[in-house]
């Protein structure tokens, strides 16, 4: 099943529907690292909301996720990607994560993200030409370097 997907932006009358996603997309795997708190997945979810980048993903013209597309001057650091699970395991996300790759590699730069350790997102970013910058007991930092034909400083984590 095809389904018609876009960014859009963000407004504030989206921060509490994405957040409730975000809990249900992300609570098993936090309470597993025994890291899930709804103050601290609020205010860690409100720090990235209200940072410039944020993306509303809408498909077929309902809200059904996020995306931070953060544009620095060495690299863009992906974050609160996050979609419904109702739209899990159908190519979207590839799809999505895909045409962020193709914008980034249009400006010349690296792409950065963090992953929680072991969760299905360590294996899907993998697959997507991510590597390990470093990791700690909870969290691992990735990088998709920008294609061998481009020079690219090594970064340290």
């Amino acid at each position: 099943m095809t389904s018609d997907w876009r960014f859009g932006p963000v407004s504030e009358a989206d921060f509490e529907p994405l957040l409730a996603l975000r809990i249900d997309v992300m609570r098993e795997h936090l309470e597993r690292v025994h890291r899930y708190k709804p103050s601290r997945a609020r205010r860690l979810f409100r720090e990235q909301f209200d940072e410039p980048g944020m993306r509303l993903i809408l498909i077929d013209g309902e809200r059904a996720g996020c995306v931070g597309f953060r544009i620095g001057q060495d690299e863009i650091k992906i974050d609160s990607f996050y979609l419904a699970r109702r739209y899990h395991d159908r190519g979207l996300g590839t799809a999505m994560l895909k045409a962020l790759l193709a914008e980034a590699d249009s400006r010349g730069l690296p792409v950065q993200l963090e992953v929680l350790r072991g969760s299905p997102a360590d294996r899907f970013y993998q697959r997507h030409g991510f590597v390990e910058l470093c990791e700690d007991a909870i969290e691992a930092t990735y990088e998709r370097p920008l294609p061998i034909d481009r020079p690219h400083p090594a970064k340290a984590c």
